[in-house]
Parts: C-alpha cells; structure tokens; sequence
C-alpha cells in the first residue's frame, strides 16, 4: 500500500479559491426551505487568531456544515467587534493611529480564518469600527433614549486608572478592572446609562424560554440579576421632617431592630450631623469609604460611628439610634440598613463591637424558650417562631412576613417591595476608539439628540488619543464645536463614547442584513433569520454579552422591530484550549501559534485535532502527538480513498442487494449504517463531536481490515471475460465498499472540509461534497446480527457470550446455565430463579 503522504498546502488553497469563486456558502433568503442561524461570537481583532478561536469556529463550522448538508438554509456569517481599549493602547505603544491597527489585523485575522477553510458567507462581513455599523448603533442610542431607557446621571462610578474610563459593574472582577487588571477606584461622574432595571423581571422569568442554554450559564444570569421578594419600611427620623426608607426580605424580624445604619455616602448623612459633635467622626467615615470599591469595603474591618439622631420603628414606637457605618452601601437597595443583630451576621457582628443591644424575635423551631441574647455567638438568620412581636407573637415567621407587610401597608409606613442586585448599564467611557454618543448640550434647549439623517457622528481620525487630561474627543475642538439642531445656536457634542458591549448587543442582528441603508436592519429578512437557532462562545460573556443581548433583543421587540424576544435559542460554551495545564497567552509565553500548525500539517489536521481530543464543553489540552495522530489520520483515509478511485475508477457501480451479500460483506455494511446514524446523533443531539470523529476512526480501521490483501473479505469485479481481480469474493465487495468509502467522506466533510473535497473529487463525483446531502442510515442494516451478552451469578460479570441479535429468552437463559464458567460458580447451589434484561444480560440467582 502506497505510503503518499497528501499535498495540503495545494488542496487547501485550491479549494478555497474554488469556495470564494463558486459562492457556495452565500445565503439568501428562501422561504422555500428551513433556515439555521448559526453564529460563533464574533473576536477582537487583536492581531492573530489563537487555537481558542480556532477551536470555537471549527466548533460552529461542524454544526452549519452538518445544516446545509441536511437540507437547511444556513447563515453563518463573520465579523469583527473591532471598537474598544485594546486597539487604542496598542496604537499608543506602537505610534500609530487605531484605525489603521484595527484595519491591518482584520486583513490579517480574515485570511487565516479563510485559511481555516470556515464556510462563512463574506459578503456579510461587518466591523464595529465602519461608519455604516456604528451609524445604527448611534441611531440604536437614540431609540433608547425617545423611549425613555438612556438617560444620564450623577452616580459613584467604577473608575480604571489603568484604561482611563470608567467601567460597569460588570467589568469589575473581584475588584479589578476586567481588562487591564488594575485597582477600581469610586469616583462620583455625571455618566450615560442605558436602563436594564426596566427589564430585570423579564430577563429573569424569561430564562425559562432558554432550555437549551447551558444551566450554568441562566444560574449566573439568575444571581446577577439577583431578585428579592421582601418590604419597603419607612423610619420617620425624631425631631426632623425627615424619613429613612430601608427594605428588608425579613419584615417578620421588624421587632427586632435595636439601631438603623446608613451608607457614609447617603445624602441624609449630612442633614442629620450637621451642626452636631458627631459630625466630625461621621464625616471622616464618608471621605475614607468615598475612593473604595464595594469589593474593599467588603473585606475591610467594620467601622461606624453614631450620628447623635434617632428613629422611631413604626411597629411599636420605639427610639432607634442611627449610624453611619462602611458596610453598607449606597448602591444597593436604599443605602440604609435597619439593624436586627439577633437575625442577620453582619449586623450581629457590628453590635458586638459597638456594644449595641441584641433582641431575639425569632425563636428556632424545636426550641421550647427562646434564646439569651448574651450567650448568643452568632446570629440566627432561619425560621422559626415569631416571639417578643407583640400581636404577631406565636407565627411561623415566613407567613408573619406577610401579616407584618399587610399591617405597615394598612398603617401607610410600608408596602411589599421587589428589588434586584441587577443596576443600570454605565455606558460612557472617556475613550476615543468608541461609537461617539449622538447627543448635543445647547444653554438654551438642554440635551437635543443629532437627528437621524445626520448620522453617523463621526470620529474625527486627527485626535490626540493619548490618556491623561480630559478624554480625547473633549480635546477636539472641532469635533466639539456643533450647532443646535433644535434652534441653530452653539452647541457642544457629547464626548463620551459607548461601551463596546452596546456594539456587540445587536450585531447578529445586523448579518441578516448588512448592506441595509435605511435602517439597522431589513424587518422581513431579521425575523426570517433570526433568533440565532446555534451560539457558540465562552461562558466568560454570561453576565456581560449575553445578559446586554438579551436586553436590547426584548427592548427591539418592544418597539417593534423584531418579532422574537430572546436573541439565541440554543446556546454552546466551550472550554479553553490550554498549554501545561494553563490557558493559553502571551504573557505565561505558552502560545501556539495556528499558522504554523498550519504550515506543518494543513488546516484539516488542526481542525480535527482540536476538535477531537477533549469533549468540545471541557478544557482541552494542547498535545504535539495528538497533532500527529490527527495528521497520521487524515492520510490514512486520503490512501484508502486514492487507492480505492484508481481501482475501480466507475463510479457508477453495482448496486447492494443485501440478500447477496457475505458474512464480511453484511458486518462492513452494518459498520458504516451504524456510524452514520452514531455521527448524526453525536453533532445533532449531543453536541459531541470528539465521539463522532472517534466513530469515523473506528469505520476508517474496519475499510482497512476489509481490503487486507489476500483476504477472504476483499472485493473482487468481473475484468469482462470471466476473470476476477482484488480477492475471492463477489462483485458484491465493490458496491459494499464505495459505499463505506463515500459515506466516510460525507461523514468527514464538515470536519475535514479540504481533504474530503479532493477525495469526493477523486471518486468520481461532481458537485461540491459540502453540497451533497448528508448520508442517511438504514436502520435494518445497522442492526448487529450477533451481540454480546453478560453473565451473572447472584449479581457478579462471571463470563460473556456472544449469540444471536434475536435469540429468544428461553434459549438465552439455556445457553447461560450450560457456560462452563457460571456452573463453576453455581456449584452444587439450587437456582432459584434467571433474569433476563434483552440484548443486555443473564442474571442467574440462587440459594446463598
């Protein structure tokens, strides 16, 4: 057998020029078949593709391969989130303008997807970056804004010293900048932010739309968004026109407040201090808390002080002193805590250090006496009884929170309340690579929004986009400098820019229409489209991209212009491909660089590599040897394949008639109907694709054991006069064999797209094989004529046996008590009884 390695270098590049050519990837609308959506997240383009990447769309080519071949109207299309930090900084190390180091690693990146052999419709491509995308964008903005969901505020903000702008809370990891890794800073800034709060209930009830979304992934979504059932109280403030409003999910341990406690940055600290001697200590909390994170404040020490001014509870009439204290803050709830020591740890622990009072209103269940509050060691926070709460004493406190709540509501002090973790998007950034926000300041009108037909606001390109000072574009004067569009006077623009994650909130919206000049996108083709039916990407955008997706897609229903509501309907998160046992980067120098994998093995070989060696869901693990074993692979099936056109080049042959067909001849047959049907169900309902290349392997192995030389399972054809050639079997071999041959090709087409190009060429056949529909199975020749069955005694494997696909129970059960190796273990024991599960196993039971 010939030991010809296969040209890769050529056949890729002549099949991909033959691709780009033909077209055979465009999509058009037809509604005259089912469509499929599927999409990978769309990268940064940073420089260079990495093997992440080249992982997450070999991943989403498989999947849109497998689609079209089964009859779908596929869209998968590619673009890039090109706006953002990154692009800016690298221009600033390296002198030159984002833009250009935008434009030239897109250039860069498209051809080594291209390279990749990923079946992308191109003409769709779009970019962030494009005046013709972020125009839309901009229009998007305003859209949120005439609906009342922009708006803009003076807030503590999450401040990057690093990256010079501010973050949302979502870019704050364990309270670091997400991007760049440095210290988030508190700083108080008039800032844009796009509502999301409005929709919090439904991003959260509609999780339920989304089962095919990873479970982990909506569990992340559902904490974020973190909804709270509980009550709004009202505190009047004693001797002041003045109330504190808290709320509490425990309105049943109302009896139990001994102090309140505000935020040092609740704009009532300074009414109640001012004028008194406390306020010099207060003050002192306010400044030190007002530069610290929440993430800092949460692990400092406790620290508070008192105010000198008092409550009153509304439940009983009691004077509460009130504090000021840095474990609470102003971002969550109302910015004031009403304290029950006995009931919740934090403030248990605070007590105990301010030697404030302890008061037990719930007494836990099985508890005959309710406990002493000065032998308490830690706080009760479980249910129980209601006790020392006047007339509610004697309730199980989760129905007492509802007796409680109805009696603050019909004494108008307080009303039930649902509250959400989740706060509004701050989309500003004090950055020049970003979509300008389209909005003038006039002194006489306000804010006025640029009209429509004046979009885009464009990014001026002769800015000094250096950090430091006021941000970029507030620097450009004549990007500053505007007229009114509502009366014509002076004006100045809006020189903030929006978060990237606003650009990348709708754009696979814009693929199902990306020329469209009329508006973001065509409303007939978006919902023929969409919503995307396959998203592919990592769990890391959970509570970021995916969460900003969801929103914008529910406020777009809203207003009209799409007719779906959730964005992706089934939703895929890969694992990270990691070198030594960690991710892959530049900065641990652990980076495999795909364009010399490439080089050395072709596209086809990384493809099925990284595809096959780890469960597409977990971590993978680069291997050099596991590089080899792919290639070492791909040219066994290019010699079987070769050998096979150059022998029996017509590739019309006989037709199978399984009546004829021999023992070996029926078991290759069987083989290939088993592995079309184990392919399909591993792409189409498992997502497991490492164990659908794992049966192709398998099929590879059993071709080659049928056309051993010599054999007495290797096809022969009649030469025309009589003779034979290849073996002593019947022309039947030959038809056996194309068939396995030709459906391993099909079977391997989405995964090895180049190679199999070439080979489905090489039998003889015309069109594309990305164009042929993809092999079906007969389910009676799948069938395994023999199986094998496990014996048991008394529970224990004790021998197996291989009988008969159909074999009766009778006989199975005949066949098992005569084994050599169950009598040994059976002995001189009566059987008692003899379980059957069919095709499976014999259980043999008897006296112990």
């Amino acid at each position: 057998m010939s030991s010809e390695r296969y040209p890769f270098a050529d056949i890729e590049k002549k099949w991909q020029e033959r691709w780009a050519r033909d077209g055979i990837y465009t999509s058009t609308v037809d509604a005259s078949r089912p469509e499929f959506y599927c999409l990978e997240m769309f990268p940064y383009p940073s420089g260079r593709l990495h093997m992440g990447h080249v992982r997450n769309y070999s991943l989403g080519d498989v999947v849109a391969r497998f689609f079209r071949m089964n009859g779908y109207n596929v869209l998968h299309p590619m673009g890039w989130d090109a706006f953002g930090l990154p692009a800016e900084n690298a221009a600033i190390k390296r002198g030159i303008h984002p833009a250009d180091w935008t434009n030239d690693n897109i250039a860069y990146m498209r051809e080594q997807l291209k390279r990749l052999g990923v079946s992308y419709d191109w003409n769709r491509e779009i970019a962030t970056c494009s005046p013709d995308y972020y125009r839309w964008t901009q229009w998007l903005f305003l859209l949120f804004y005439k609906r009342g969901l922009a708006y803009k505020a003076s807030s503590r903000v999450n401040w990057c010293p690093g990256c010079q702008t501010v973050l949302a809370n979502e870019q704050v990891v364990d309270g670091e900048c997400w991007r760049c890794h440095s210290q988030v800073q508190q700083k108080e800034l008039e800032q844009w932010f796009l509502k999301i709060t409005a929709y919090a209930d439904r991003l959260l009830a509609d999780l339920e739309k989304l089962p095919a979304w990873p479970e982990r992934v909506k569990v992340m979504q559902q904490n974020w968004i973190g909804k709270s059932e509980g009550a709004e109280i009202s505190f009047p403030v004693e001797g002041m026109d003045e109330k504190i409003t808290v709320f509490t999910t425990r309105p049943d341990t109302l009896f139990g407040v001994t102090y309140m406690v505000l935020a040092p940055e609740h704009p009532l600290v300074e009414k109640l201090v001012a004028g008194r001697p406390e306020a010099t200590r207060c003050r002192e909390i306010a400044a030190r808390s007002a530069p610290v994170t929440e993430r800092e404040r949460a692990l400092q020490e406790k620290v508070g002080a008192p105010t000198g001014r008092y409550a009153v509870n509304p439940v009983n009439g009691e004077r509460i002193p009130i504090w000021v204290a840095n474990y609470v803050l102003m971002e969550y709830g109302t910015g004031a805590v009403m304290g029950v020591p006995a009931h919740d740890q934090r403030d248990f622990e605070f007590a105990r250090q301010y030697g404030l009072p302890v008061r037990v209103v719930i007494r836990p269940e099985g508890l005959s006496s309710t406990p002493d509050p000065g032998q308490m060691e830690a706080a009760y926070e479980g249910p129980g009884i209601m006790v020392n709460s006047g007339s509610f004493d004697g309730l199980y406190s989760e129905d007492g929170k509802k007796h409680v709540v109805a009696w603050l509501e019909a004494h108008g002090v307080g009303r039930p309340q649902v509250q959400y973790r989740l706060r509004d998007w701050l989309i500003s950034r004090q950055r020049y690579w970003g979509v300008p926000i389209p909005l003038v300041y006039c002194d006489r009108c306000g804010i006025v929004p640029v009209p429509e037909d004046d979009l885009p606001v464009l990014l001026p390109r002769d800015v000094d986009f250096r950090p430091g000072g006021p941000s970029p574009l507030a620097r450009h004067q004549g990007f500053v400098s505007t007229t009114c569009p509502a009366c014509g006077g002076p004006a100045r623009r809006e020189t903030d820019t929006m978060d990237t994650f606003v650009d990348s909130s709708w754009y696979f919206m814009r693929f199902a229409s990306p020329h469209a000049d009329r508006a973001p996108f065509e409303q007939d083709e978006v919902n023929y489209w969409l919503p995307v039916d396959q998203y592919i990407g990592g769990i890391e955008h959970a509570v970021m991209h995916l969460l900003y997706s969801r929103f914008f897609t529910k406020v777009l229903h809203d207003a009209g212009l799409v007719d779906f509501d959730e964005p992706f309907k089934a939703l895929f998160t890969q694992g990270m491909v990691t070198l030594g046992g960690s991710a892959m980067s530049k900065s641990r120098g652990n980076i495999v660089d795909p364009d010399e994998i490439m080089d050395r093995y072709g596209a086809d070989t990384a493809r099925l590599f990284i595809l096959f060696a780890s469960p597409p869901e977990r971590d993978l693990e680069w291997s050099e040897r596991g590089v080899e074993g792919a290639y070492r692979f791909l040219n066994r099936v290019w010699r079987l394949a070769r050998e096979f056109a150059e022998e029996y080049p017509n590739p019309d042959g006989a037709r199978i008639v399984p009546e004829r067909l021999s023992r070996r001849e029926r078991d290759l047959r069987r083989k290939v109907h088993w592995t079309i049907k184990k392919v399909t169900d591993d792409i189409k309902e498992r997502f497991s694709l490492n164990t659908a290349i794992s049966a192709i392997m398998e099929l590879v192995n059993d071709i080659y054991d049928f056309r051993q030389p010599g054999g007495n399972h290797a096809p022969t054809v009649s030469n025309g006069d009589g003779g034979a050639r290849g073996g002593n079997s019947t022309g039947d071999g030959v038809a056996v064999l194309r068939e396995a041959i030709e459906s391993l090709v099909l079977l391997l087409a989405p995964f090895a797209p180049h190679i199999t190009e070439e080979l489905w060429q090489m039998l003889g056949k015309g069109a594309s094989v990305h164009l042929q529909p993809w092999p079906s199975y007969d389910a009676e020749a799948a069938k395994a004529e023999e199986i094998t069955v496990v014996i048991q005694v008394n529970g224990k494997v004790r021998d197996r046996v291989t009988v008969p696909q159909d074999i009766d129970e009778d006989a199975l059960k005949e066949i098992a008590l005569g084994r050599d190796k169950a009598r040994a273990f059976i002995g001189q024991k009566a059987v008692r009884q003899v379980f059957v599960v069919p095709g499976k196993l014999v259980n043999i039971v008897t006296d112990a």
